[in-house]
């Protein structure tokens, strides 16, 4: 009865990594033909990733009174119109292009916060078991359609040329406007009654859900710090072309971090879901200290991809994690876990930046790198801070499993 439902719900995840990932990939163009600031194009990120926290807070309320399928509708029109408006910018705000560029940014950037908060909700209403592979096997789409966004994207700019970007947008624009037909006809299961639901106020006095929002927070903060960064070290470290570092960095990166989730959901509960977060969470703690420190370029480079198979667990396996734990909870569970998490997607790529601008020679205390110019050893020096991260996330997911008594 459900299955079209499935596989809308796994288009528009892959829908989320185009509104969250295409822009990014145009920056350097938007600076060449706009004439903006490497500042004004970090506002676009930093745009994103407020706009989606604050649409997770503002719909979690409506969404419980009216049920998912006008706001997941919603969330699909709002990434289509923004596409347009990007892809038409100079021609809308001919005074200002750039104006255009934050308008369409936060535009379709509430339909990525929509997407957070409402897919995991309608996925996990499905009737059935395996909820914790399922679940991981729907964001495994995120990491497919990262790495599909990248690949078809920098061909479609070696094919097309670069001044024709607003083509490659509106190329893009199709499969929302393509999954917003499809989300006003799939059966969707019904919400909680709001009589049965558990109260926000409870929600928050709970210890176990403080863990849990500091958990999707630092997981968010590994998983996204990483795979902003990759591409940049693989140019610093390698020398590697910009299209080379994007499709060696992070695609493999992405492709192991997709591998990771449809592997576990393939598995259908095999391996307890805390241990394998655990598991994960250990090996990117790995990850991020050899990308620091290791004296060979290469072996930091295949650090940074091999972080994507540790981190691919973290961020849906909390959101699992969390609706096992608060059943009925409704939106409200679900808007602060896409809120936490954004926040710690936000906070943890600039962490790292900062750091690389700051102490820049950090990672120098290490003998065998005594020998590194600043700018050599500044991203590596980021990377070290944010071993902070998994490590972090290592005495959360512990903490979580001595409150559960396993």
């Amino acid at each position: 009865m459900y299955r079209k439902t499935i596989g809308a719900c796994y288009l528009g995840n892959f829908i989320l990594a185009m509104a969250c990932n295409l822009s990014p990939l145009l920056y350097v163009t938007f600076m060449a033909e706009f004439g903006i600031t490497f500042e004004q194009v970090g506002r676009l990120t930093l745009l994103n990733f407020i706009t989606q926290i604050i649409t997770s807070l503002i719909f979690s309320k409506p969404t419980d009174r009216h049920g998912a399928r006008p706001f997941i509708a919603l969330a699909h029109a709002m990434v289509f119109i923004g596409f347009l408006i990007l892809a038409f910018s100079r021609q809308l705000f001919p005074f200002n292009p750039y104006i255009g560029l934050m308008v369409a940014t936060i535009i379709y950037s509430v339909g990525a916060g929509l997407f957070e908060l409402l897919l995991n909700i309608v996925f996990l209403a499905i009737p059935g078991d395996a909820k914790e592979s399922a679940t991981s096997i729907l964001h495994s789409f995120y990491a497919w359609g990262f790495i599909v966004t990248v690949v078809i994207t920098t061909l479609l700019i070696r094919v097309l040329g670069r001044e024709n970007w607003p083509a490659i947008i509106l190329i893009w624009s199709i499969l929302p406007l393509f999954n917003f037909f499809n989300f006003l006809r799939v059966p969707i299961a019904p919400s909680i009654e709001s009589e049965k639901r558990t109260r926000l106020g409870e929600l928050v006095r709970s210890r176990y859900f403080i863990l849990v929002i500091l958990g999707i927070a630092v997981g968010g903060a590994t998983e996204v710090s990483m795979s902003q960064w990759t591409s940049t070290f693989a140019e610093s470290t390698l020398g590697l072309p910009k299209e080379v570092g994007d499709l060696v960095g992070l695609c493999l990166f992405a492709l192991l971090l997709g591998a990771s989730r449809a592997v576990f959901g393939a598995w259908k509960g095999k391996f307890p879901l805390l241990g394998a977060m655990t598991g994960g969470a250990i090996l990117c703690v790995v990850c991020y200290l050899v990308a620091a420190l290791s004296p060979s370029p290469v072996v930091s480079l295949a650090a940074c991809i091999l972080c994507g198979l540790g981190s691919g667990l973290l961020w849906p396996g909390s959101v699992v994690n969390a609706s096992n734990h608060f059943p009925l909870a409704g939106a409200s569970l679900f808007a602060l876990l896409a809120a936490g998490g954004n926040v710690g997607s936000a906070v943890g790529p600039w962490l790292i930046g900062v750091t690389a601008d700051i102490a820049p020679t950090l990672v120098k205390i290490a003998p065998w790198l005594s020998h590194l110019s600043a700018s050599e050893a500044a991203l590596r020096s980021g990377m070290l801070v944010g071993t902070l991260f998994p490590l972090l996330m290592v005495f959360i997911l512990l903490r979580m499993k001595r409150a559960n008594g396993r």
